[in-house]
């Protein structure tokens, strides 16, 4: 874990107020994993005062990407950063995704600003096979950026599927149940929690990038929990134990 003022280098709007920043942090590009994330102070001033939370999106190089939406005052500061500004960030944080499994095809399951960390989860799956479902809203919130094999759900049929992205999946599930897959999901909880009960109904190897409010973002805090299903009447931490957790070993709600 390292503490570093990362230079923002570069800057694009993907449009409905979805920001890619290019951070300059050579140190954490080497070694952070998909799924892993980094805790950025918001603002120099006590307000807001936590952290905020964010999905490595990418890597090139000395340099590591995060993806958001502009949601609130503290994504509102990060955004306004200019080019050569610094950003203070912690990281690389938590547990990431586990792509040493036995499978062919990687199947992304995204919602809305779930879309982030799967740029980097492809480009380390070395080849396999990917098919990528990708949920939103109406067809505004659609994220596309670092997917490949897309298939679109808009809950308002605006584009591609009329429903959600599940219901998408679902349909789709019987043309690749013969191969040999494993899910990797990234969204709001409810859509988790619907993959996850599938998954399990299936017997699908599957796992779920959760969502959590954080303070310290590795452990001290204990602000986090999440119920495990590994030990009765024990807890995990989402920041330490997480955020990426096998689909079997957590409850959600």
């Amino acid at each position: 874990m390292f503490i570093s003022n990362a230079n923002v280098t570069e800057r694009k709007d993907l449009g409905h107020n979805i920001v890619l920043l290019k951070l300059f942090s050579p140190e954490i590009a080497s070694r952070i994993n998909p799924g892993e994330f980094l805790n950025i102070k918001v603002s120099e001033n006590s307000f807001p005062l936590l952290r905020r939370p964010f999905s490595v999106c990418d890597v090139e190089d000395e340099s590591i990407y995060i993806m958001f939406h502009i949601a609130g005052e503290g994504t509102r500061l990060i955004a306004s950063k200019q080019i050569g500004g610094a950003l203070d960030i912690i990281g690389p944080l938590g547990k990431g995704f586990n792509f040493d499994d036995d499978f062919e095809t990687a199947v992304f399951i995204a919602g809305g600003i779930g879309a982030a960390p799967f740029p980097y989860l492809k480009k380390k799956l070395n080849g396999k096979r990917i098919r990528s479902f990708i949920g939103g809203r109406s067809k505004e919130s659609i994220i596309e950026y670092g997917f490949e094999n897309i298939q679109i759900a808009t809950d308002d049929g605006s584009r591609g599927f009329h429903g959600n992205v599940v219901q998408l999946f679902k349909n789709e599930y019987p043309n690749i149940q013969n191969e040999k897959i494993k899910l990797f999901a990234c969204g709001p909880t409810p859509m988790l929690k619907a993959i996850q009960e599938f998954a399990l109904e299936q017997n699908i190897n599957c796992e779920i990038s959760t969502e959590c409010a954080m303070a310290c973002g590795f452990g001290i805090c204990q602000g986090c929990p999440i119920e495990s299903t590994k030990n009765e009447n024990q807890y995990s931490l989402v920041c330490k134990d997480g955020p990426v957790f096998n689909a079997k070993d957590v409850v959600l709600k």
